[in-house]
């Protein structure tokens, strides 16, 4: 979700820097980086390491709400192509999943901003018990969708992302956005969604699947 639907790291920064600030610590970009498509349990034991005296479980809270504030206030900034792509699959009849390590509470409060139903089913970071780069969360949502990873395309932004698509077995598509994704052995890079459909993906998903010995 953040990074590949919509563009929220900026807010998960902002929200990061300032809580990291208030118990007298430094927070740099390079600092945030590090964070990017992990799990916010994992996030908040770094978190903690550079001075927020507080519980993972507040610290994961804290974040989102402060991230849900933003969203209300500034807005939900989609990425290029995200939506476009989503009616495109819905038009064609592909399943889809949204897959992401933020709370299912925010996961669904973005979801719902969507205009029209995108997604089949949403696995959150609160709902699995190992976060990206772990395969779990995916092979939870294809399950979910009653559909075999091998029939699936993933879409990251992220090396934790891209990690537990390859781990997965599913055919993984990376789009970078914050942070750079060359030689971590995804199927295919694309520089942006903007302009891809159905047809795309299927025709990636054709070329690829025999790399995860997948078939039709």
């Amino acid at each position: 979700m953040d990074g590949t639907l919509v563009d929220t790291e900026p807010y998960w920064m902002a929200a990061e820097t300032t809580l990291v600030e208030s118990f007298g610590g430094t927070w740099s970009h390079e600092d945030a980086l590090q964070l990017v498509g992990s799990g916010l349990l994992d996030s908040a034991a770094i978190l903690q390491k550079a001075g927020v005296a507080m519980e993972a479980e507040a610290i994961v809270s804290h974040l989102t709400d402060m991230v849900q504030e933003s969203l209300r206030t500034q807005g939900v900034p989609f990425r290029p192509g995200a939506r476009e792509l989503l009616r495109d699959l819905r038009d064609a009849g592909i399943p889809t999943g949204l897959v992401t390590m933020s709370l299912r509470r925010m996961a669904l409060n973005v979801v719902e901003l969507i205009d029209f139903e995108a997604f089949d089913i949403v696995v959150a970071g609160d709902d699995v018990d190992n976060p990206k780069p772990h395969p779990e969360p995916y092979l939870q949502a294809a399950a979910l969708l009653d559909v075999d990873i091998a029939d699936v395309v993933v879409i990251e932004d992220s090396p934790t992302g891209v990690r537990a698509g390859l781990a997965s077995g599913a055919v993984t598509l990376a789009v970078p956005h914050i942070v750079p994704l060359d030689h971590l052995g995804a199927h295919e890079l694309w520089t942006t969604l903007a302009g891809r459909g159905a047809d795309d993906l299927a025709d990636l998903y054709d070329e690829k699947s025999t790399m995860t010995g997948a078939t039709r």
